[in-house]
């Protein structure tokens, strides 16, 4: 395997979200210098959620911001399952303008397939690339990583992982009884093209994986995703498990 680089910053537990929201900042406020406005993409679950409520707080230029979704699970408005709610409810009121995945058009279709999903993603889609050009290019993308090695809704073995010409792809089915369902993502072409990609893991759960992905790991879907810049800024109990590693571009704070 050869190794994906990677700049690490490892920092206190009780210091992570505070770094991961300072560096989101600088990220942003670097893109709208350079370029005059930033095409943020944002990972749901709840481990970013004190990172977002931090970032709300800090000097951003917002107005020049869009925030669109990684990804999003097929589900009513009102489910607890829906990232969105959680993710507006920290960064709603900032001023940014959003661009949600289209989650709740798939839902009006009884058995959401991809011939669905080419009809119903096309005014999400036209948007994106209004903005981001064809084929997008996002300033900055926020990524997560599962205990399994998934990250975005790319999980192991799921088609969706290799969906190379679509921008989104609809996952197939997870979970089990009520709690089923499928997911919507942005895909790896999309996520390789990103210009820095901040990845975000906490967690002595994380650490095996978190080894895996900076050792370029291509066997789990988070060591599939190659962009130009890629940072990972971890806490201590996920980077236990690479203490060892000795890369000239990693650093700890």
């Amino acid at each position: 395997m050869s190794a994906q680089r990677h700049v690490l910053d490892v920092v206190d537990d009780d210091l992570w979200s505070r770094r991961a929201a300072d560096v989101m900042a600088a990220a942003i406020t670097a893109a709208v210098e350079r370029r005059g406005r930033c095409l943020m993409a944002i990972s749901g679950g709840s481990s970013p959620l004190d990172v977002f409520d931090r970032l709300a707080g800090l000097d951003v230029p917002w107005a020049d911001v869009t925030i669109v979704q990684v990804d999003e699970r097929v589900v009513p408005p009102d489910s607890p399952a829906r990232n969105l709610a959680a993710q507006f409810e920290r960064l709603g009121d900032v001023g940014a303008r959003w661009l949600p995945l289209p989650v709740d058009a798939l839902l009006a279709e009884d058995f959401p397939d991809e011939s669905d999903l080419n009809e119903v993603a096309a005014e999400f889609l036209q948007q994106l690339t209004d903005t981001a050009g064809d084929p997008p290019v996002f300033d900055l993308v926020h990524l997560g990583l599962g205990s399994d090695g998934h990250t975005a809704s790319l999980l192991p073995g799921d088609p969706a992982v290799g969906e190379l010409r679509r921008y989104v792809a609809l996952t197939e089915l997870y979970g089990s009884g009520e709690s089923m369902n499928r997911r919507l993502t942005l895909t790896r072409p999309v996520l390789d093209r990103s210009r820095m990609i901040l990845w975000l893991i906490s967690g002595a759960s994380k650490g095996p994986m978190l080894k895996r992905l900076l050792d370029g790991d291509m066997s789990i879907p988070a060591g599939l995703i190659h962009p130009p810049h890629s940072v990972v800024v971890a806490d201590h109990s996920a980077a236990r498990a690479v203490h060892d590693r000795t890369d000239d571009d990693d650093h700890e704070t």
